[in-house]
C-alpha cells in the first residue's frame, strides 16, 4: 500500500499523436514541481500536428480553427476509461490512457488530458524569443490549471494569478494569459 504522499503526486506521461509515448523528462519534471499540492493522479500530455489539434477543436470545441492547447479533464476525457460521472466509455482519440498509467498503482486516478499543438507551439516559441521546450513549459502549466477547473474566460482573473504564481516558481517570465493580454 503506497503512503499518503506517494498516492497524492502528479505522475505526467509524454506521447505523441498516435498514442505512443515519449520521453516526458524534463517537461514531466518540470510539471510536477510547478504544479499545485492539488494537482494529484495522471496527467497525460499528447504532442499532435496542427492538423490534429484543428480536428479536435472542431470536435469539441466547435471551433473549425487551430488553438495551441487544449485540455480534457477526466470525467470528459475521450480516451480515459469508463468515466465516472456518466459510466460511459467515451471513444479513444491519440491514446490510451492505460498504456501510460503506471503499473500496479491503481490509486493513481486519470486527471486528464493535455494536447499541445506542434507547429503553432513552434511557432509561439519563435514570436516569444524563446526555445520550444520553454513553449511547451507555457502551454503545459496552462492546460494544468484548466484541468483543475480554471476558466480564465469567467473566473475573474483567478486562473491569471495562480498561473502568474506558479509560471515565476518555474522559472517562466510570461504565461500565456498574460501573452494574450487576458490578465
Amino acid at each position: 500500500m503506497p503512503d499518503d504522499a506517494d498516492s497524492r503526486r502528479l505522475r505526467v506521461a509524454l506521447t505523441d499523436g498516435a498514442g505512443r509515448p515519449i520521453r516526458a523528462g524534463a517537461l514531466a519534471a518540470w510539471l510536477r514541481g510547478v504544479a499545485p499540492a492539488r494537482a494529484r493522479g495522471v496527467v497525460t500530455i499528447a504532442l499532435v500536428t496542427d492538423a490534429t489539434m484543428r480536428r479536435l477543436n472542431r470536435r469539441f470545441a466547435g471551433s473549425d480553427r487551430t488553438t495551441d492547447v487544449l485540455s480534457f479533464p477526466a470525467d470528459m476525457c475521450p480516451s480515459c476509461p469508463k468515466s465516472s460521472t456518466s459510466g460511459k466509455r467515451n471513444e479513444p482519440l491519440w491514446f490510451r490512457l492505460d498504456r501510460v498509467m503506471v503499473p500496479g498503482r491503481t490509486d493513481l486516478q486519470p486527471l486528464g488530458d493535455i494536447v499541445i499543438a506542434t507547429g503553432v507551439a513552434m511557432r509561439q516559441a519563435r514570436d516569444a524569443g524563446h526555445a520550444y521546450s520553454r513553449e511547451l513549459r507555457v502551454l503545459a502549466l496552462h492546460g494544468l490549471l484548466h484541468l483543475l477547473g480554471y476558466d480564465h474566460h469567467a473566473d475573474d482573473g483567478a486562473m491569471a494569478r495562480v498561473e502568474a504564481r506558479l509560471r515565476r516558481k518555474g522559472g517562466l517570465t510570461a504565461g500565456l494569459i498574460e501573452r494574450a493580454g487576458q490578465a
